[in-house]
């Protein structure tokens, strides 16, 4: 079967996807300049961005069950960046 990931690394997105979403964002980011990334650096950002987004959606549906909805909405996601202020990604 395929390789497991080390102890304490659960990753919700294939590392590959990520990977290549990373050095398109950077190459667009960095004018052109190619940099290179070491594996763990990737696994790193990766990490923390699922652990930004699952604590973001998280919170959001704390949103829509306060307003007494199942369904989670736009408006649930900017009012939980809006809360958060912008040093969180917010307005």
């Amino acid at each position: 079967g395929p390789p497991k990931p080390p102890l304490g690394t659960c990753l919700l997105l294939r590392p590959g996807p990520f990977s290549r979403l990373v050095r398109e964002l950077c190459l667009l980011f960095t004018r052109g300049v190619d940099y290179r990334w070491q594996r763990l650096a990737l696994m790193a950002l990766q990490e923390a961005a699922e652990a930004f987004i699952v604590r973001l959606l998280e919170d959001a549906y704390l949103c829509s069950l306060h307003a007494r909805r199942v369904t989670l909405f736009p408006k649930d996601l900017q009012l939980v960046r809006r809360l958060r202020g912008p040093e969180w990604g917010g307005i």
